[in-house]
Order: structure tokens, then sequence, then C-alpha cells
């Protein structure tokens, strides 16, 4: 039964007792007027007040009685519908939580970001591991793969911090072997070889080769 059903049982309920307590009323009344007449005064009056008094009463105690079963009634259907609303809400609630983790740890695992881990099993080889993909690099493969990483962060942004940061960590080559060029525009094209990351180019204007010349040179 749903809940407009229970209200239709409820307002039937109420009109019956209603109807009765209506019922009691004109038979109070008719009591009252068959008491013998031939009394005394204050037995008469005694009798009045008595009369005024039991339609109240029976008034009184048929309200209550609607009042109480009305009450009652009440409790017992709002009980119902609280158990039944209260597991059907928490059946819902169990089914929707059971179809949603899933679904969330999914999503989860789709918007993480693979992580990177390289390793140096040996001296002349580094190991790249992504998203559980393991590959192995000889040193002509880590020198082009750095060659095509150094294009690629040329055009990246931010650029690299303009000041040395503190706590770098750097290899530096000893004399390294170098190329110069002469650009027609005056410029001059230095090129350094690196240990690590290979022939590395610089294009310098002719002021800043003047001042290389004299940070160089300087005591």
């Amino acid at each position: 039964m749903n809940l407009q059903d229970q209200i239709g049982v409820l307002e039937a309920g109420v009109d019956q007792l209603l109807q009765a307590a209506a019922a009691h009323a004109p038979r109070a009344d008719e009591r009252a007027a068959a008491v013998p007449q031939q009394e005394s005064p204050v037995a008469k009056s005694d009798t009045e007040h008595a009369v005024a008094v039991e339609p109240r009463a029976v008034t009184v105690d048929t309200v209550a009685d609607t009042a109480a079963a009305v009450e009652a009634v009440d409790v017992e259907a709002v009980e119902a519908v609280d158990v039944e609303a209260v597991e059907a809400a928490s059946a819902t609630a169990t089914d929707t939580a059971e179809a949603v983790e899933p679904a969330a740890e999914a999503a989860n695992a789709a918007h993480a970001q693979p992580e990177l881990h390289v390793a140096r099993p040996s001296q002349n080889e580094i190991t790249l591991t992504i998203g559980g993909q393991t590959v192995t690099l000889n040193a002509l493969q880590v020198g082009q793969m750095i060659e095509e990483l150094s294009n690629a962060r040329a055009s990246m942004q931010p650029e690299p911090p303009p000041g040395i940061p503190p706590g770098w960590r750097f290899a530096s080559t000893r004399n390294p072997m170098m190329a110069v060029q002469k650009q027609s525009n005056g410029d001059r094209l230095l090129v350094l070889r690196h240990t690590g990351h290979g022939w590395v180019p610089f294009t310098f204007s002719p002021d800043i080769v003047v001042q290389m010349y004299m940070l160089l040179t300087q005591r």
C-alpha cells in the first residue's frame, strides 16, 4: 500500500469515529430529558448540572478516543512508511556505491599520468620505464634522444632559468673540441663538444664576442 492509499484509510477511519461521537451525543441528551421532574430544587440543580456536564464528558472522551485512534494509526502508518523508505534508500545507496566505485577507479586510472623511471643497469646502458613498459637504450640511442629532447626543449615554455640554480648538478668537459664559423651578418657560430650533451652550438654577436674575450682573459 502506497502513501496515498494509507492517507485515504486514515481519513475514512477519522470520519467513522466522528460519526460515532455524533451518534453518542443525542443519546446523552435523551437520557438527560428522561430524568424525573419531581425532585427538590437542590436535586434538580444537581440534575441540571449533571445533564450539562454529561454530554461534554462524552464528547471529550469521544474526541480523546478519536485522537488516540488517529494517532495510533498515524504512528503505525508512519513507521511502516519509514521502514520501507529506509530499506529502499539503503538498498539504492548500496547499489549506487557498488556501481560508482569501479567507475571512479577507472576514471582515476585514466587521468593518472604514467611515471617515468630511469635506471642504469650497466655503464653503457640506460633503461626507461613508462607505464610498465621498459626500454633499454645504448650510448648512441641516448645521444640521439638527448639531441631530440634538446631541440624540442629549445621551443618550449617556460625557458630555462636565467641564473644558475642552487644545487645544480652538472658534468663539465675540460678543453672541449670546438668549431667556429663566421656568419654573413658578422655573428660568430661557436660549436662546443660536450661529453654528455654532444655538440652544442652557440651564436654570438660581435659585441658579445668582445665581452666573452674580456671575461676569459681577465685576472
